[in-house]
C-alpha cells in the first residue's frame, strides 16, 4: 500500500508541484509527469534518510531544469502582450482594478481585461479570461470545420461542439456525441487541429482504440501520425 503526498516546491524560482509517493520499496526513483514531479521513496524513512534522499531529488530536478521551466513556469501577462492562434492575432490591454471580480472583452483584436492584481491568483485569473474569450471567438469556425470534416469523411450525427480549456486531453467524444476540444488546440498548425478533430468523429463510429478505429482515421488522414508526433513534440508550448 501506497501513501501520496503533494507539495508545491519553490525550486529557482519556479514552482513545482510535486506528488511524493511513499510504498514498500528499497529504492528511490524520481520522474517528470503530465501534472507533476513525481518522487517515489520507500515506507518509513527516518528523517536524515528523507534529508539524503530529497538533495538527490534537487539534483534530479536541477538536471532537468530547462524542461521543467518549459512544463511549469507561470507565463506572466502583461499590456501589450500580443497573442496568435493558428488564425488570429490579439493584442492585450489589462486594466487594474480593485474589484474582487475580473472582467474581459473582445473588440476589433485588443482584449481588454479588468483584473485586480493584489490577488497572488491574477495572472491566473488572466489565463482563465483569455481561454473563455479566445475560445468564444472561435467556436463559429471550429464547428464549422467539425461538420465539413463530419461531412466529408463519418456522416455521423453529432451533438454539441464544446472549447474548454483541458490539461489532460486535446479532445474527447461522449457518448451523446458531444465534441469537446481543448482551447489549448488553438495554437497548433491547422492540419493538427483536423486530426484532433477527425480522432474524436471516428470515435462516433468506434468508442474504442482499436485497428478499426484507427483505419477510420487513417482512411480521413492517412499522414495523422506525423500530426501526432507534432503534439508529442511540441504540445507544451500549446497553452494560454
Amino acid at each position: 500500500m501506497s501513501k501520496k503526498e503533494h507539495i508545491i516546491h519553490l525550486f529557482e524560482g519556479i514552482k513545482i508541484p510535486v506528488d511524493i509517493y511513499y510504498e514498500n520499496r528499497k529504492n528511490i526513483r524520481a520522474s517528470i509527469g503530465k501534472k507533476s514531479a513525481i518522487l517515489r521513496l520507500p515506507h518509513f524513512l527516518p528523517p536524515s534518510e528523507k534529508k539524503k534522499h530529497w538533495q538527490w531529488f534537487e539534483n534530479f530536478l536541477k538536471k532537468n531544469k530547462n524542461f521543467l521551466a518549459e512544463k511549469f513556469q507561470e507565463k506572466k501577462y502583461n499590456s501589450g502582450d500580443k497573442i496568435q492562434t493558428f488564425l488570429k492575432k490579439y493584442i492585450l490591454e489589462i486594466e487594474h482594478t480593485n474589484t474582487k471580480s475580473h472582467f474581459g472583452n473582445l473588440n476589433n483584436g485588443i482584449i481588454h481585461l479588468k483584473i485586480n492584481t493584489t490577488q497572488e491568483t491574477f495572472q491566473e485569473a488572466i489565463k482563465t479570461l483569455l481561454s473563455r474569450i479566445i475560445a468564444a471567438d472561435h467556436q463559429a469556425l471550429i464547428e464549422r470545420k467539425v461538420k465539413e470534416l463530419n461531412y466529408l469523411y463519418f456522416k455521423v450525427p453529432i451533438g454539441e461542439v464544446n472549447l474548454k480549456y483541458t490539461t489532460s486531453r486535446w479532445g474527447s467524444c461522449s457518448s451523446k456525441g458531444n465534441i469537446n476540444l481543448s482551447t489549448k488546440l488553438l495554437f497548433a498548425p491547422e492540419d493538427v487541429i483536423n486530426y484532433v478533430i477527425i480522432h474524436e468523429l471516428a470515435h462516433r463510429k468506434e468508442m474504442n482504440h482499436s485497428p478499426r478505429f484507427w483505419k477510420l482515421v487513417a482512411t480521413a488522414m492517412p499522414d495523422y501520425k506525423e500530426k501526432e508526433m507534432w503534439l508529442k513534440v511540441n504540445g507544451k508550448y500549446c497553452d494560454f
